[in-house]
């Protein structure tokens, strides 16, 4: 059985780690480099960058932040923000990235989820879905949350799995930032539509969201910001807590080696 995944998400603006509440509200949450550092060293099993201004500053992700936040960890690394072309990605990737995060630009443009996939492989294509319930529907929104657009969130993630995305990363944004659990109904949904990994993400404020994210949306990944953050969860407790309730997770801190076997 393939392990779940814990990815810390350092949400980017103005070179600094920031955090919000339902994409709103947001407040400084500490140097990006020292942050990523820490988290590679504490057992995470990939790290998220997301510059959430680039898209609607009409700008590039910070490629020289890339580089040196590549330069102190050791675990898959997962860029996004402002990315628009085969360029781009090339950058990014050159700049230290494995995995490239793309969300408004291929909702305006879908066949360049087909074009990334071609040229560099489905593996490093994770298609962002921000997404939010509007008359009852899950409908995707553009622009770092801005902007809504005419998809709706299981059809363009079924479509983005045929263009060649190699995973899906699902925030919901009513969830995002209030602590009171996962989008655990339409993780499960995603997980039975499609055959690619999804991350869930949004709405982390104790371990046993987690759990109920794993457990009960069925879902691959939980990515998690604040919690993170600003010390609330430690993730070595928080795999422990995983493993503990039956959680296929990777242990890999002397601290765990006690409870192993």
């Amino acid at each position: 059985m393939l392990t779940k995944r814990i990815i810390p998400c350092l949400d980017i603006k103005d070179g600094r780690t920031v955090k919000g509440v339902n994409f709103a509200n947001i407040r400084d949450a500490g140097d990006p480099v020292a942050l990523g550092q820490i988290y590679s060293q504490n057992g995470a099993d990939e790290l998220v960058f997301l510059d959430i201004s680039a898209t609607n500053e009409q700008r590039k992700t910070f490629a020289s932040l890339v580089r040196e936040i590549a330069r102190h960890i050791n675990i898959p690394f997962t860029v996004g923000g402002g990315v628009a072309n085969i360029h781009d990605v090339a950058s990014l990737l050159e700049a230290g990235a494995d995995k490239i995060a793309i969300n408004s630009a291929a909702v305006k443009q879908p066949s360049l989820i087909e074009d990334l996939s071609l040229a560099f492989g489905s593996q490093c294509v994770i298609i962002a879905i921000d997404a939010r319930t509007v008359d009852g529907q899950w409908i995707v929104h553009t622009n770092g949350g801005n902007v809504k657009s005419n998809k709706n969130l299981f059809a363009w993630a079924k479509e983005a799995q045929e263009r060649g995305a190699g995973e899906i990363l699902f925030t919901s944004m009513d969830h995002d930032g209030t602590k009171n659990g996962f989008a655990v109904e339409a993780l499960n949904k995603l997980h039975d539509l499609l055959s690619i990994p999804v991350i869930a993400s949004g709405g982390a404020g104790k371990k046993e969201h987690f759990v109920d994210a794993f457990a009960h949306g069925k879902t691959d990944a939980v990515l998690a910001a604040s919690v993170f953050h600003f010390g609330e969860i430690d993730i070595p407790e928080l795999k422990l807590f995983l493993h503990n309730n039956q959680i296929p997770i990777r242990l890999n801190d002397d601290r765990y080696q006690q409870d192993k076997f």
